[in-house]
């Protein structure tokens, strides 16, 4: 329940609805929208940022928190590994079993390649399954890739590489069929037509979804495919090191059982990445809507091995991360709810922005609203945040639109006793993705021989802002171009002998460079919250 100081501020809310039924807020011109970003975006906080000086990007820029782990300490003394005696041999390894995984072992599978799946938490534990609005494709007679295409590059500032956009938004109807094929409910209208809803950043209405249940039915019927195909996994076994050989090549990956702390070496012809995201490091002390693997082990392992990354520079801050009740801090609170007609007002029942600019946008608004404008709505814990004026939804589209769209954002409310068809809910940005990462070309191959990457750890699809339904349709599309091509590799390459040289070699750089003893431990694997207390983290923010 909201406290009766908060209750006075929703009586201002319900007071102006009906005027903002009529009112139209105007976009941005590209010239405002750049210096909003400027101004208030996380990303544009130059104290937050430090070069790296070691590896192939030395030099770039990245946050702190993600600097200090690619330029990390291995955790293995690569003297007491013999990677020549290995306790699985493949052809294909996976790391991480989110969409991208998923679609990466099943296509690898289908090219005749003895897989292995391995993931540190439980098998589908991922940010996937937390993606709620759905995944963009467009097939309606309006639509084309092209128009796609050009809404994708826009809301990446046209940063973004673009053969990979190309090759997301062409395969993008076929994902969206070998989904259903597998056993994905779209929501779909009376005569079994797609339902589909426009989001923020894009012109046409190609948004398909599962409720806001989207990722989790995704990822349901992913492993029923993989159980259905008897493709082998590992659960709580995070890779701590890649293998090369001694042309340079993939040749495997150093596990770590998390129960027993033992080590497991895993040979492999190809190795493809998918370990996600890396919000649960919280850059600038936000919080996150991220599951609780996501701490960036892909980036670092792929780093320590030599691969380029891209776009490190850049994150995604979601514009509507729930800030109260505190139990539900940072977690998601889908676009779809604004793509329904929900309209984000600041303390007085006011507009300040049109709910559907691109996210970079709606956070930089939202974040001038709360500290320059002092317009926020604080919480009895010291947060600020603005109303997400949900209500607004069965007024525009009819009674009963909210719980049948969002019953998971219903229930999700309802468990703290307030009900967001009557109430609307405070937001605040919360740390959503990275849009940055390991660099591949179409077929998700990065410069490391034998190394593939699909999904968030990747860089270049999404330029400097993601929009809606692009994440989960990168994972299916990359996952299975990857899957394919690594299994392809696998059959044609000539292995030369595995070694653990270059950890040698890292450690060596890190030594040169006067910085070893300074660096943590990397993968961190789990995040770490025993020094971290609540006020730390909200001063940070």
């Amino acid at each position: 329940m909201y406290p009766a100081y908060l209750e006075e501020s929703i009586h201002l809310v319900e007071d102006t609805r009906v005027r903002r039924l009529l009112e139209t807020m105007p976009s941005l011109d590209e010239m405002g929208k750049n210096a909003l970003l400027k101004l208030y975006h996380p990303d544009y906080i130059e104290a937050s940022m430090r070069q790296l000086q070691a590896g192939v990007n030395k030099g770039d820029s990245t946050p702190v928190e993600l600097a200090d782990l690619l330029e990390g300490n291995s955790r293995i003394n690569p003297d007491t590994i013999d990677p020549s005696k290995p306790d699985h041999n493949v052809d294909v390894l996976v790391i991480g079993c989110g969409g991208a995984g998923a679609s990466a072992a099943l296509l690898a599978n289908e090219e005749g390649a003895r897989v292995l799946i391995t993931t540190k938490l439980r098998m589908g534990d991922a940010n996937t399954v937390g993606a709620q609005a759905g995944t963009q494709a467009a097939d309606r007679p309006n639509d084309s890739p092209a128009i796609h295409y050009l809404d994708t590059m826009g809301g990446g500032h046209f940063d973004n590489i673009p053969e990979l956009v190309e090759v997301l938004v062409r395969d993008a109807p076929s994902v969206i069929k070998w989904l259903e094929q597998l056993g994905v409910n779209w929501d779909k209208a009376p005569d079994g037509t797609m339902h589909e809803l426009s989001g923020g950043g894009t012109s046409r209405r190609r948004l398909h979804s599962a409720r806001d249940y989207t990722g989790l039915e995704e990822m349901r019927v992913l492993r029923d495919e993989l159980r259905n195909k008897k493709i082998d996994y590992l659960e709580f076994a995070p890779a701590v090191e890649l293998i090369l050989d001694d042309r340079g090549q993939i040749a495997g990956a150093v596990l770590i059982n998390l129960e027993t702390e033992e080590l497991v070496i895993v040979r492999a012809r190809a190795v493809v990445m998918t370990t996600g995201g890396i919000g649960r490091l919280h850059i600038q002390g936000f919080p996150t809507t991220n599951h609780y693997g996501a701490t960036a082990d892909g980036l670092v392992l792929a780093y320590r091995a030599g691969a380029e990354l891209v776009f490190i520079d850049t994150m995604q801050y979601h514009p509507t991360g729930a800030i109260y009740p505190l139990q539900i801090l940072g977690q998601l609170v889908t676009e779809k709810v604004r793509t329904l007609g929900a309209q984000l007002v600041n303390i007085s029942g006011e507009q300040f922005v049109m709910s559907l600019e691109p996210r970079d946008i709606v956070a930089s608004a939202i974040i001038r609203e709360c500290r320059e404008r002092q317009l926020g709505i604080g919480t009895p814990t010291g947060e600020t945040g603005v109303w997400l004026d949900s209500p607004m939804i069965d007024m525009i589209r009819g009674e009963g639109t909210i719980a049948r769209e969002l019953p998971a954002m219903v229930r999700q409310f309802r468990r703290h006793d307030i009900d967001i068809t009557r109430q609307p809910i405070l937001v605040y940005p919360t740390l959503h993705y990275q849009n940055g990462g390991i660099k591949i070309d179409t077929e998700g191959a990065t410069n490391v021989p034998g190394l593939y990457a699909a999904g968030e750890c990747t860089g270049g699809v999404h330029g400097r802002n993601r929009l809606i339904g692009n994440s989960t349709l990168e994972l299916f599309v990359f996952g299975r171009r990857a899957g394919r091509v690594a299994a392809q590799y696998a059959k044609a390459v000539k292995r030369g002998s595995p070694t653990m040289e270059h950890v040698r070699r890292w450690q060596q750089e890190l030594a040169k460079v006067g910085v070893a003893g300074q660096r943590p431990v990397s993968p961190r694997l789990l995040p770490d919250y025993v020094r971290r207390t609540h006020g730390q983290a909200r001063q940070a923010a």
